[in-house]
């Protein structure tokens, strides 16, 4: 049986056994596998994989691992992402449901249904070319799904910071913009022509309102909006910490 050796970056750790941690792996393999297979073999989905360097050399996932190779393995970043042409645009599953409304609140085109199936999760990741979010490395690992990434905690406060930094999101950030129910762009509406839907407290407080011309939803800068910009303030607070690291 032939043996190769992995290195693996901290950012990778979190797939890992601790006790594969911060060392050259050992491992053996049998007949022709692709780096892709091994490194999934460990757990690792391909997408969390930004380069892989095999004795110095930089290869593709589909490279045949050799005897004796040195595989050095960098996690993907915001430097190593191939999604830099144009805002991100954002598929999770279904149990991201509070972090697509985060993402929706930050202004992201964030598709989500609570009872998206996995063949649907993948091809519309696919077809429409969106990063799909999800905790189910096994769905990651799919090769149709060329972008995505595995939250690392389960609270939503922290995803959200996670996918931003992940994605170097913050010049996207435009806040308000998306029916948080449907994620359709939002349009101004008069006051009048929202009167009738009103509440007494809203008709008298409030001036400025917006609908989705989808699910004609109405919004304004009610108590809730106070909730979301302390969100928006949280993940762009974190942009300056992270900047200063």
């Amino acid at each position: 049986m032939a043996t190769m050796v992995f290195q693996f970056s901290p950012g990778l750790a979190y797939f890992l056994a601790p006790y594969q941690r911060g060392t050259d792996l050992v491992c053996e393999y049998k007949g022709n596998p692709s780096v892709k297979h091994l490194i999934e073999s460990l757990g690792i989905p391909h997408t969390e994989v930004g380069m892989v360097r095999v004795n110095g050399t930089i290869v593709g996932l589909a490279y045949q691992v050799q005897p004796g190779d040195h595989i050095e393995v960098i996690a993907a970043s915001p430097t190593t992402d191939s999604n830099k042409d144009g805002e991100p645009r954002f598929l999770l599953d279904n149990h991201l449901g509070k972090l697509a409304i985060y993402l929706r609140i930050l202004g992201f085109d964030s598709l989500y249904r609570n009872d998206f199936q996995d063949e649907e999760l993948m091809n519309i990741a696919s077809q429409d070319e969106r990063i799909l979010l999800t905790r189910d490395r096994r769905l990651l690992m799919r090769r149709a799904i060329r972008n995505g990434y595995c939250p690392r905690t389960l609270e939503p406060e922290l995803q959200i910071l996670e996918v931003v930094e992940r994605y170097d999101l913050y010049q996207w950030v435009k806040p308000f913009q998306r029916c948080l129910r449907c994620n359709t762009s939002l349009e101004p509406v008069t006051k009048r022509s929202v009167l009738p839907r009103l509440e007494p407290l809203t008709k008298r407080y409030y001036d400025e309102f917006h609908r989705c011309p989808a699910c004609d939803q109405v919004y304004w800068k009610g108590s809730h909006h106070n909730r979301m910009l302390k969100l928006v303030k949280m993940v762009m607070d974190n942009a300056g910490s992270a900047s200063t690291e």
